[in-house]
């Protein structure tokens, strides 16, 4: 069974919006930060955004601006709103969450691709 379900991903042309979603299972206690990461072809994973479960928040410098995290702690959900996308935006997006003793999860990874 999949700790993290992540949906929202597709193809969107370049100035256009998408939202993520993932949700974390109830099997994972104690959350601490939650967030996405993305990975282009080519390229390293990179963190996107995180969210502490105080709402404290991180970006990329590459998406400030233009992307917004947020989370719902009852409902371990966390969501990123892209907006004003472009292609260097394409990639596979991951959600993220460490707990309070340093234990990461993944998900499985959703495409956003930014195309005309």
């Amino acid at each position: 069974q999949a700790q993290l379900v992540e949906s929202g991903g597709g193809l969107v042309q370049p100035g256009g919006s998408l939202r993520l979603s993932c949700v974390a299972s109830n099997r994972i206690f104690a959350i601490n930060v939650m967030g996405w990461y993305r990975q282009a072809p080519g390229k390293e994973r990179e963190l996107v955004a995180t969210i502490t479960n105080g709402g404290t928040t991180d970006y990329a410098d590459s998406v400030k601006g233009r992307f917004t995290v947020s989370r719902d702690n009852a409902k371990k959900t966390v969501d990123l709103q892209m907006n004003s996308l472009n292609s260097e935006d394409t990639a596979v997006y991951y959600c993220y969450v460490r707990t309070m003793v340093l234990r990461v999860y993944w998900g499985q990874g959703t495409q956003v691709t930014v195309s005309s």
